[in-house]
């Protein structure tokens, strides 16, 4: 496979969006609970990832095309902590592109992102999304509550790590 580049997406324009979208409807085939409505829910939802964290918005590219990307909040309320946290509002890498460590290096870029602002970041995954959740263990995450058909993870950074938890 050609060199995976990681970097900040740089614009949102309708091709890109609807890129976003194809990855976005492809991840979640088989898991539509957790996915929402369809293409117009994933339009408003990645617009409003793009308003609320565009400088923690990364993607992956394999060549000139976006293999997956993850959406890194800096400065989200957390209900739960009572405080700000950061926080990864999305994650998914396009089907076709899984296995080859995309999403590692993905994860790799957020956490080091996100562990230069807080001290704890915090996700929702699926609870029946087995394979996301061993993913986000592997990275030092931890489940801590649920609501719904949604699991709360959450992971301590100290100023020392460099962000991957993984041993």
């Amino acid at each position: 496979m050609t060199e995976v580049k990681v970097e900040k997406l740089k614009e949102f324009n309708q091709e890109i969006l609807e890129r976003l979208i194809e990855i976005y409807m492809r991840g979640y085939e088989g898991m539509r609970e957790y996915g929402g409505e369809g293409e117009s829910y994933a339009k408003r939802y990645l617009r409003w990832c793009w308003g609320k964290a565009k400088d923690g918005f990364f993607v992956a590219k394999v060549g000139d095309e976006i293999a997956g990307f993850i959406v890194c909040d800096n400065d989200w309320y957390s209900k739960y902590e009572g405080r700000t946290v950061g926080a990864i509002h999305e994650f998914v890498v396009d089907k076709k592109f899984q296995g080859h460590g995309i999403g590692h290096k993905l994860m790799e870029k957020c956490l080091d992102y996100l562990s230069k602002y807080n001290n704890r970041i915090e996700l929702w995954v699926g609870e029946k999304n087995e394979g996301a959740m061993r993913f986000y263990e592997g990275y030092g995450f931890r489940k801590v509550g649920q609501s719904g058909i949604w699991v709360r993870m959450v992971k301590d950074v100290r100023k020392d790590d460099k962000g991957s938890g993984r041993d």
